[in-house]
């Protein structure tokens, strides 16, 4: 499948993004185009600084470009509010980071439930699907548990199930195993690969700097300087058969 053809599930057009460092402007995406297909897994490749956790943060409504716009399962950004967009973040996006950010007064269960909560679902409904995908990333026992008492990779485990409460369309991981060894990284990482195998039509962009993370998606979007210098997998190998 070409990943450039009409009825992309996230279109990203001719983005550029800036940042002021005292009086010195910093060009952290000069003109980026990428569209990624529904269920696609695609791995933002690159070096700190090539701009790759910045379109991530455009991707998934946390940001806004200086230039250009971005599609996402029919909803254009630009033409959302501050509320509507965060409303769409929360309802139609998950979001896996680096840190995990559990609410440390909350159990590994309450903490699952928030996102549910937020968009108004009703409570015993969130409660019922919290504990299944609490079941389904291993964290069933840990329920009750509080944060400070899972180790990191558990933590980001119920990350992972927090991320999933509203059946996202759209997963976004940024260096989801940057804080872990590698062997729980792994353990997270085929989380990931299960979702992908399980869940068809739920798309993935992940962010990592790791060439054997992103050897895991179908497609790798290598960046540097804040442009695209390279993309690897089902497209490229369409596109150039030979290779």
């Amino acid at each position: 499948m070409n990943a450039s053809s009409l009825g992309a599930f996230l279109t990203i057009k001719d983005v550029f993004k800036s940042y002021w460092l005292d009086k010195t402007e910093v060009r952290v995406l000069q003109g980026v185009d990428l569209c990624v297909q529904r269920g696609e897994w695609v791995a933002l490749l690159g070096a700190s600084g090539s701009g790759k956790t910045t379109l991530l943060d455009i991707a998934g409504a946390l940001a806004t470009p200086d230039k250009g716009s971005v599609v996402c399962n029919g909803e254009d950004y630009a033409s959302l509010s501050s509320r509507q967009r965060a409303f769409f973040r929360n309802l139609k996006l998950g979001f896996v980071f680096q840190a995990y950010h559990m609410l440390p007064e909350l159990s590994v269960l309450e903490n699952v439930m928030l996102p549910g909560l937020l968009a108004g679902r009703q409570k015993i409904t969130i409660k019922h699907l919290s504990e299944k995908l609490l079941e389904r990333v291993g964290l069933g026992h840990r329920k009750t548990h509080r944060p400070n008492e899972l180790s990191g990779g558990e933590q980001q485990r119920a990350a992972i199930a927090r991320a999933l409460v509203n059946d996202p369309n759209l997963l976004l991981a940024d260096e989801p195993t940057g804080n872990l060894d590698s062997k729980t990284g792994e353990g997270i990482l085929s989380i990931f690969q299960e979702l992908h195998k399980q869940d068809k039509g739920r798309t993935i962009l992940m962010v990592t700097h790791d060439h054997d993370v992103a050897m895991l998606a179908d497609r790798i979007v290598e960046l540097k300087d804040g442009q695209i210098i390279r993309t690897q997998g089902l497209e490229a190998l369409a596109n150039n058969p030979n290779k």
